[in-house]
């Protein structure tokens, strides 16, 4: 019997509210015990935390490609894979498949979304029940909404059926189009076509009366806008089953980012204002936003030094998804367990998944951080095909020291090199 007792540890578990100083004991890959008076058995081994803050490891609902070694050093214990892959998951086989190889691996869960319709072309809805009957998670065209109304309602009505999560990207195809930056000022000074926030509400304003009709639960990927914000306020105050992400550039940047033409600074959907900003903040405090993703989608370096509007969207944001989102509880603007809600138990919840909890039998999927270790995010040592991140330089707070998956030590200082941006 394979049993590992974790001491010194401030336990924080959002789903249940725990907040305590003690101890857990995992068991052949699945938390056995926790609480303050544990003691360890002959031939256990113990892991001194230093007082080190030991929550469920991170679920992150949106990547778009898999860096394992940069997932867990970010903490995160399992990742959501977007389907607009190569090989576009829109079927049970390559579901399967992807389930397979994540699982031979056995260092990170793996899931992916599959692909809303058919070919993420938007006219015909995909086969959902066996793509979820083989381990989809939940159901998205990736950063294509789904625009024709009808098919989005009979992808509402079929999603159903198997009370499977449709995932929708807010950003209204024709109002965008061609858009590569938000409609605002500096976008008019710089000579950039916009993309106006108008574009976002619209979309889930339509969604969200479609859900109406529909009922089912809806997901929107990406808010980046106040009148997003406030849209889906109002549909949860009206009992709607409708939640939505944010990603970290969007809790820190506004549209100046791009000044200079700083293509790394290049998103999609588009950096707003700075009262756009204010207001993911606001929303994700108050739980109108109910969990950060990375976006994770590295790209070469060729691929961002170029003119604004010819380079490609995107950041990394695997290994500095947790020291951002802890830079706004260091300024006092979140609580510590809502952040850690957003990256636990909430994706956990609405993806369905057992993770995402310190609980008796649950996966031993487990983050140890300390959450005021300094670092600086230095854009270098990330390596050339995966650095686009407009935080170079930035000083941050918040280090991982391990990461858990199944009770095994993935990342930290039994599982080899503990260097690199998240290494202590």
């Amino acid at each position: 019997m394979n049993r590992t007792l974790y001491t010194n540890a401030r336990l924080m578990d959002p789903a249940s509210g725990l907040d305590s100083h003690g101890s857990l004991l995992v068991r052949d890959g699945r938390i056995a015990d926790l609480g303050n008076d544990l003691s360890p058995q002959d031939n256990d081994e113990t892991v001194d935390c230093g007082g080190r803050i030991l929550c469920p490891g991170f679920i992150d609902m949106r990547a778009h490609g898999v860096q394992i070694d940069a997932a867990l050093k970010g903490g995160i214990t399992t990742l959501i894979l977007q389907p607009t892959q190569t090989t576009l998951i829109d079927t049970d086989a390559v579901v399967e498949r992807i389930r397979r190889r994540a699982a031979d691996t056995g260092r990170l869960n793996i899931y992916p979304m599959g692909a809303a319709t058919k070919r993420a072309q938007g006219l015909e809805i995909s086969e959902i029940g066996q793509m979820q009957a083989a381990g989809a998670v939940a159901f998205t065209d990736g950063r294509k909404a789904v625009a024709d109304a009808r098919v989005m309602r009979r992808l509402m009505e079929y999603a159903g059926h198997f009370g499977a999560l449709i995932v929708q990207f807010a950003e209204e195809p024709q109002l965008a189009e061609g858009g590569v930056a938000h409609e605002g000022e500096t976008a008019m000074r710089l000579g950039l076509p916009g993309i106006p926030s108008a574009a976002e509400v619209i979309q889930i304003e339509r969604d969200l009366r479609l859900l109406e009709i529909t009922g089912g639960r809806l997901h929107f990927a990406l808010l980046s806008s106040r009148a997003g914000v406030e849209a889906v306020r109002a549909a949860k105050a009206r009992g709607a089953r409708v939640s939505a992400s944010v990603a970290p550039p969007y809790l820190h940047l506004n549209e100046s980012a791009v000044e200079g033409y700083r293509s790394f600074a290049r998103l999609t959907p588009p950096l707003r204002s700075e009262e756009d900003r204010l207001a993911l903040v606001q929303g994700l405090a108050d739980g109108t936003i109910d969990t950060i993703v990375s976006d994770h989608d590295p790209k070469a370096e060729d691929q961002k030094r170029l003119p604004f509007s010819q380079a490609a969207p995107g950041v990394i944001g695997l290994e500095t998804m947790l020291a951002l989102s802890l830079s706004l509880v260091h300024a006092g603007k979140l609580p510590l367990m809502r952040v850690l809600d957003a990256l636990t138990s909430r994706p956990a919840d609405l993806l369905g998944l057992s993770s995402g909890r310190l609980a008796v039998d649950a996966p031993a999927d487990l983050t140890i951080f300390d959450p005021n270790k300094p670092w600086r995010i230095e854009r270098e040592a990330f390596g050339p095909n995966g650095n686009n991140t407009p935080f170079d330089t930035l000083p941050v707070q918040g280090r991982v020291w391990r990461t858990v998956v199944a009770g095994r030590t993935v990342y930290g200082d039994q599982a080899g090199a503990v260097t690199g941006p998240a290494g202590c």
